[in-house]
């Protein structure tokens, strides 16, 4: 996955933008570097050392993600603690998802949380967000600070270890705000993230694009921005050799219902 990361301290930044000129054209990396939106700064009232971040750019034709470790040992630690309290996940009915016209028992635990009067449809499911609790506004409000984003709604998914995962998919639901980021924030276990780009997908790809894997880090943040989930599949494979859990947060932008 190396060749994919785009290293390069930027003093504009909050915190430190690393690049690394390998994998595509100098040129190429340059001219995106240079016309692409930037975090803001502010300083946060809790503290913590936003502009300490260190930033990791992973590009490829049509994919642009930022990675960043968010949150320290003992603030992701803290979240965990809190996650695994706090957020009641799906029963019933909601935790299953239809493939191919067949329903299956979702091989995760899942929960949506997000502001009043939103609906959001994915796998057969149609589902209204739970209010937000504290947990949860605490790491949506970490990321907009550093990114400038805002969010009104997060998917969460609990991997109770390396057996549960998730299988090739593109977050492209109708109810996206066009153009929008999805921040994924990852507490627990580290697991392996893998991007496929649509045209290298099955048996007989049109294209050979070559696979994209992060491993996503206790406290880290990926924001998967514009045009990424356009083309580009991701998945977390089974990995039976990891015993612990994991909790993600997918923080999106998603439209009003319509009434």
């Amino acid at each position: 996955m190396d060749r994919f990361l785009v290293k390069r301290a930027l003093g504009g930044l909050v915190g430190k933008r690393e690049q690394e000129q390998t994998g595509a054209g100098p040129a190429e990396l340059g001219e995106e570097e240079s016309t692409r939106k930037r975090p803001r700064r502010e300083t946060p009232g809790n503290g913590a050392d936003v502009a300490g971040l260190s930033w990791r750019r992973i590009r490829s034709e049509d994919l642009d993600c930022d990675y960043t470790v968010l949150f320290g040992k003992a603030e992701a630690d803290e979240i965990f603690r809190e996650l695994e309290q706090e957020v009641e996940y799906f029963t019933g009915a909601l935790a299953k998802v239809q493939v191919f016209g067949k329903w299956h028992n979702v091989p995760r635990k899942q929960a949506t949380y997000g502001d009043t009067g939103l609906t959001y449809t994915f796998s057969g499911l149609t589902l209204s967000p739970k209010p937000w609790i504290p947990v949860l506004e605490r790491v949506r409000d970490r990321v907009s600070l550093v990114t400038g984003q805002t969010f009104n709604f997060v998917l969460v998914n609990r991997y109770k270890d390396g057996c549960d995962h998730i299988g090739e998919h593109r977050d492209d639901e109708r109810e996206l705000a066009p153009g929008s980021p999805i921040a994924s924030v990852s507490f627990g276990a580290c697991r392996d993230f893998f991007f496929r780009h649509r045209d290298a997908r099955g048996r007989s790809p049109s294209r050979r694009l070559e696979v994209v894997r992060l491993p996503l880090a206790h406290g880290s943040l990926l924001m998967m921005n514009h045009p990424t989930n356009s083309h580009w599949y991701h998945s977390l494979p089974v990995r039976k050799k990891i015993l612990a859990p994991r909790v993600n947060l997918t923080f999106r932008r998603i439209l009003p219902t319509r009434k």
